[in-house]
C-alpha cells in the first residue's frame, strides 16, 4: 500500500519522497484549530464517519463500535478526549489505526495529508507545566509557518486512560 492510498479523495497530494535519509512520514489531521501528525505506519485506513453502534456505559470518548470487514473495531473521539467540540460534518473522519496489535479508529475533524519530516525539522517537545499532559507528544514538526504536534499515538491508545489495552 502505498502512502497516496491513504489520503483521502479531499485533493491532497502526499510529498515525494525527500533526499533526506532519515525523514519519517505522518498523516496529518485537524482537531479544532490544532494540525496534528502521527506516524504513517500505523495507520490501517481512512474511512468517512459513520455513527458506530453505542457501547453501554462506555467514557464518553469511546462512540462505541463498527464491524470493519468482520473485525469488530472500537470507535474513539480524540476531539472529546482533547477536551474539544465532537461535532460531526462532511469532513469529518475515521482514522483506522493498528497499534499494540489491535486495530482502532480514532474520530478527527479533517485529514489534511502527508508530510515528510526530516530530524532537522522535528523539534523536541515542549517543556510544560504539570498542568498539561504532554506525555503522548513526541515533538513538533516545523514546516515554513506550519506547525504540527507529533503524536506518540501508539502510547496514547495503549494508556491506562483509555482503558483498550489490558
Amino acid at each position: 500500500m502505498s502512502s497516496t492510498d491513504l489520503v483521502p479523495s479531499t485533493g491532497a497530494q502526499a510529498v515525494q519522497a525527500s533526499a533526506h535519509p532519515d525523514a519519517r512520514q505522518f498523516l496529518t489531521f485537524r482537531v479544532g484549530a490544532e494540525e496534528y501528525g502521527l506516524d504513517i505506519l500505523r495507520v490501517q485506513e481512512i474511512r468517512s464517519y459513520e455513527p458506530p453502534t453505542r457501547v453501554a456505559n462506555a467514557p464518553a470518548f469511546i462512540k462505541g463500535v463498527v464491524n470493519l470487514r468482520g473485525v469488530i473495531v472500537p470507535i474513539l473521539d480524540l476531539r472529546i478526549r482533547l477536551g474539544q467540540a465532537g461535532e460531526v460534518n462532511a469532513f469529518t473522519v475515521v482514522i483506522v489505526l493498528n497499534v499494540a496489535g489491535r486495530v482502532v479508529g480514532i474520530v478527527v475533524d479533517s485529514v489534511s495529508d502527508v508530510l515528510e519530516l526530516g530530524e532537522d525539522e522535528i523539534k523536541p517537545r515542549p517543556e510544560v507545566p504539570a498542568a498539561m499532559d504532554a506525555r503522548f507528544i513526541t515533538g513538533l514538526g516545523k514546516i515554513g509557518e506550519r506547525m504540527l504536534i507529533l503524536l506518540d499515538i501508539e502510547a496514547m491508545i495503549t494508556s491506562p486512560d483509555f482503558g483498550l489495552v489490558e
